[in-house]
C-alpha cells in the first residue's frame, strides 16, 4: 500500500501525525509545535518554495512516478516556447515573461463582481468551537489576503445570545462578530460568504442578513460536504447546553432529556452529546422535484433582494452532481462549490469520513465533463470552486487546470486554520497578556519557532507587508494568526506564479486541461487526459516528420 511520506529532508519538513494527499496531518492539532509545510510556510512564506540550506546542498525529487488515481497522479505540464496572456504594458520577450509578472487575480458573480487576489476561499468555518475561537485570525487574515471566507452553517442557533421573535432571529452577535471582522479590513478583495441549512433557513438567518449586510454578504445554500452525507456535527460537554441545542430544534444526540441519559451524565458514564443538523429534502424523491423547490427558493431570495447567491455541494453521486451543476446554471447562482471526500473537519463519523462518497478527482472529473455539456449546449455555467484534499499551490494548479475554463477558485478547508493556530499560539507567548484572548496553547516558544527569532518582526516574514498596509497604530490591533495567514497566501500565490508561468500562461483565465498530464493509465482513463508520453505526440511527430 502505497503511502504518503512524513519527512520532507528538501524542505526541512516534519509531519507530526500521519499525512494524507494534501500534506497535512490526519489530524491536524491546534497546539502542534510543527512542522509540516503548512506550518511552516504560515511562519517564513515563500521561502519555503525551495529546498534549504542553499549552497550547501544539491536536491532531487523522489516523486518521478505515480501510483493510483488521485491529484497527485497529475503532471503539470511545461513549454520550452511561447507565451499566452502576458499582460497590459509588459512586452512578450525575455525580460517581460518572468513569474512575477504573472496575474494571479480573479473574479466570478452576475449582478456584482466578487475580486479576489489569488484563486482560493476557504472552506466553511461554522459552529465548531474551534471556528469560533480562532475567527478572528481567520477572517482578518483572509480580508488582508484577499480571498473569500465563508461562515458555515448554524453560527445562529448555537449562539446562547442570539435573540428570536416567532421562530425567527433578531438578533445574533456571535455572526455580527464573524462579518464584521471581516469587513474591518475588507479592501475589495475577497468576500464573507454566509451559509444556510435547514436550522438556519427555519430560523430565517437569509432575512436578518439581508436586512443588516444588503450585498455585502454572499448567502450560500448547502447541500452538503466531503466530509459526511448528513447534516452537521458539533460535539458539547454540558448538558444544560446540550438540552439548550435541542430546544433550539436541533437534534441531540444521545437524548440529554432522557432521564436514564441524564442520570449516565450525572455518573459519568456520559460525557458528552453531539448535535446534528438534518438531511435535506427528505420528502423529495425526483431530481426534476429538488430542481423546482431549488429554483423556487431562489426565486424567493432574489424577490426579496439577495443579488449574490452560491451553492455548496458534496461528494454524493453523479445524478447529484449534475443536479448541482444544473440547478446554479438555471438559478444564475455566482458560484458553485463541489467537495469531494475525504474533505477535513472538526467533527465528523470518522468511518463515514474514510468510506462514504465519491473522492474528489473523480468528482472533479466529471463535473467538468459535466458543465461541459452545458457549455456546449449554449447555457450558462456557474463559475465553480473545487474543494478537497487541498493546500498547496501545487493543488491549486492542478485543480484549476483539471475544471478549466470552468473553475475560478480552490477551496481549502484545514489548511488556511492552520496559520491561524500558530500564529496565535506565538501572540500567546510574547504576548501572555493576551494568551486566554488569542487562545494560545503555549507556554514558550519551540525551537522550530525561535530558529526563524524571537520577536515577531523576525519569526514573520509577512509583518512588515501587513504593518505597511495597516499602520503602525492598526498593527497593534492584527491578531498574529491573520500575519501568518498572509503568509501562507503568498507562499501559495508565488508558487502559483511559476507553475504558470512555465506553463507559459500569464493569466488564470488562459489555464487550460492540455496543461496537464496523467501520470499513470488509471488516471488518464478517468480524467480523460492523455498521459505523460501521449501528450502533444503529435505535434512532435510533426516537428520529425517536417
Amino acid at each position: 500500500m502505497f503511502e504518503w511520506p512524513k519527512q520532507n529532508d528538501a524542505l526541512g519538513t516534519v509531519n507530526r501525525g500521519n499525512p494524507c494527499e494534501s500534506g497535512l496531518c490526519t489530524l491536524c492539532r491546534a497546539d502542534c509545535k510543527g512542522k509540516c509545510e503548512t506550518w511552516m510556510s504560515s511562519l517564513v512564506g515563500r521561502k519555503l518554495l525551495y529546498p534549504r540550506d542553499f549552497g550547501m546542498i544539491t536536491s532531487g525529487s523522489a516523486n518521478t512516478f505515480s501510483v493510483g488515481a488521485g491529484y497527485h497522479s497529475l503532471r503539470i505540464q511545461g513549454y520550452a516556447f511561447g507565451s499566452t496572456g502576458v499582460p497590459a504594458g509588459i512586452t512578450a520577450d525575455a525580460d517581460g515573461c518572468i513569474f512575477p509578472n504573472v496575474s494571479t487575480e480573479v473574479q466570478f458573480g452576475g449582478a456584482i463582481t466578487t475580486k479576489c487576489r489569488v484563486p482560493i476561499m476557504t472552506g466553511a468555518l461554522g459552529s465548531t468551537m474551534i471556528a469560533a475561537k480562532y475567527w478572528s485570525s481567520f477572517a482578518a487574515g483572509a480580508a488582508l489576503a484577499g480571498i473569500p471566507i465563508v461562515i458555515g452553517e448554524n453560527v445562529v442557533g448555537i449562539d446562547k445570545k442570539a435573540t428570536f421573535a416567532n421562530g425567527k432571529v433578531t438578533s445574533a452577535p456571535e455572526l455580527d462578530r464573524r462579518i464584521e471582522i471581516f469587513k474591518r479590513y475588507y479592501d475589495g478583495y475577497g468576500a464573507i460568504i454566509v451559509q444556510m441549512n435547514v436550522e438556519d433557513t427555519r430560523n430565517g438567518v437569509a432575512e436578518y442578513i439581508l436586512g443588516k449586510y444588503g450585498d455585502d454578504v454572499v448567502l450560500e445554500l448547502k447541500w452538503g460536504q466531503g466530509a459526511k452525507d448528513i447534516g452537521g456535527e458539533i460535539q458539547v460537554s454540558d448538558i444544560d447546553y446540550a438540552k439548550f441545542l435541542q430546544g433550539r430544534g436541533y437534534v441531540v444526540d444521545p437524548n440529554p432529556s432522557d432521564p436514564l441519559v441524564e442520570a449516565s451524565f450525572r455518573a459519568g458514564a456520559i460525557r458528552s452529546f453531539a448535535r446534528h443538523s438534518r438531511l435535506g429534502a427528505p420528502d423529495i424523491h425526483s431530481a426534476a422535484a429538488v430542481k423546482e423547490d431549488f429554483l423556487k427558493a431562489i426565486q424567493y431570495l432574489r424577490k426579496i433582494g439577495f443579488k449574490r447567491i452560491s451553492l455548496k455541494t458534496g461528494a454524493y453521486g453523479m445524478e447529484a452532481l449534475a443536479l448541482s451543476i444544473r440547478c446554479a446554471s438555471e438559478g444564475a447562482l455566482d458560484l458553485l462549490t463541489i467537495d469531494g471526500a475525504g474533505g477535513g473537519t472538526g467533527m465528523s463519523p470518522w468511518n463515514m469520513m474514510e468510506h462514504w462518497g465519491v473522492p474528489s478527482l473523480t468528482l472533479h472529473s466529471k463535473a467538468y465533463e459535466y458543465c461541459k455539456i452545458l457549455s456546449d449546449r449554449g447555457l450558462r455555467v456557474p463559475a465553480i470552486s473545487f474543494g478537497g484534499g487541498f493546500a498547496r499551490e501545487d493543488h491549486v494548479f492542478k485543480a484549476l487546470a483539471l475544471g478549466a475554463p470552468f473553475t475560478k477558485l480552490i477551496c481549502m478547508g484545514r489548511a488556511p486554520m492552520i496559520p491561524g493556530y500558530l500564529g496565535s499560539n506565538i501572540q500567546g507567548v510574547l504576548q501572555p497578556e493576551k494568551r486566554a484572548e488569542v487562545n494560545g496553547n503555549w507556554d514558550a516558544l519551540p525551537s522550530s519557532v525561535t530558529c526563524f527569532g524571537e520577536t515577531p518582526e523576525a519569526i514573520f516574514s509577512s509583518w512588515e507587508n501587513v504593518k505597511s498596509r495597516v499602520g503602525a497604530d492598526e498593527m497593534k490591533n492584527i491578531p498574529w494568526g491573520a500575519v501568518a495567514m498572509t503568509a501562507w497566501v503568498d507562499k501559495l500565490a508565488c508558487g502559483l506564479q511559476q507553475f504558470m508561468a512555465g506553463a507559459r500562461k500569464f493569466r488564470l483565465a488562459d489555464i487550460e486541461r492540455a496543461d496537464l498530464m496523467a501520470a499513470n493509465p488509471e488516471t488518464s482513463a478517468l480524467t480523460g487526459l492523455p498521459t505523460c508520453a501521449t501528450a502533444l505526440d503529435g505535434k512532435a511527430i510533426d516537428v520529425l516528420k517536417a
